[in-house]
């Protein structure tokens, strides 16, 4: 059987404390059939410096206007990247996280088993914590938060991101990242599965997008609020009926007396 490319995108904005790490560990896949995009959001660091010593990268710089939002411009990157791929399965991957070395070979053989498999996200190792991060669940896609893993799990067919761009909201929403958009889409539409397998090494970066939502912190209940109106337009635009929980009211309430 002919193998299937495989696109691996990734988005950078001065992380050049771990870039070199996370290129290695793409150009280490035990899979021959890959390609490498990045897409470098304006680093002032030694970014740019690392990204033209690999020659096998194709980089893309943005040259536009930046968001105030970091979650916007990182999807604005990856939006960039996608139009540039030509893989038939695509795999996000943060510029300060890593893939083991059988991971796109493992996820692709998933992919190419089951025709009706749209999107993936495996089970990430913390290297801050040394440990297997798990979810808990609860009957409620948002009973907690997050209920879903980062986005350097994710992996999705071409079709199913190009149906997704229908409902992304790429201006809205400026708290809300793309793993968060994604799940969302990929739950609603019933594509939604984990590979209950280690193969993404996550790292915690204070300095990182989601390091400025801290549980029960403002940022954090204004980016759950952000959640469920994402949510509810997708719904809509779905023909889902939304029913409100106990969850979305207390969300919506909190919210009101913090930025009253």
């Amino acid at each position: 059987m002919k193998k299937k490319l495989a696109s691996i995108l990734i988005t950078n904005f001065n992380k050049d404390k771990y870039l070199s790490d996370t290129i290695n560990s793409c150009l280490a896949q035990n899979y021959p059939k890959k390609e490498i995009l990045i897409f470098d959001d304006k680093s002032t660091d030694n970014s740019l410096k690392i990204l033209k010593k690999y020659k096998k990268l194709k980089v893309l710089i943005n040259k536009k206007k930046k968001f105030t939002s970091s979650p916007l411009n990182q999807i604005n990157g990856i939006k960039e990247l996608f139009k540039k791929s030509k893989g038939e399965i695509i795999f996000l991957l943060d510029s300060d996280d890593c893939f083991k070395k059988n991971k796109i070979k493992n996820i692709m053989k998933l992919f190419n088993q089951d025709k009706k498999l749209n999107f993936l996200q495996d089970i990430p190792y913390s290297s801050k914590d040394k440990r297997t991060v798990k979810l808990k669940y609860k009957n409620h896609f948002f009973s907690i938060w997050p209920s879903f893993y980062p986005t350097s799990t994710i992996s999705f067919r071409k079709d199913f991101f190009l149906k997704f761009l229908n409902y992304l909201e790429p201006k809205k929403f400026p708290n809300l990242e793309i793993d968060a958009r994604l799940c969302i889409f990929a739950f609603l539409s019933k594509s939604f599965k984990i590979h209950q397998k280690n193969l993404t090494i996550y790292n915690f970066d204070y300095s990182g997008i989601t390091s400025k939502y801290k549980k029960f912190s403002f940022n954090w209940w204004q980016k759950r609020a952000e959640a469920f109106d994402f949510m509810k337009i997708l719904m809509e635009k779905m023909k889902l009926k939304f029913i409100p929980s106990l969850d979305y009211f207390v969300t919506k309430v909190i919210n009101f007396f913090i930025w009253k």
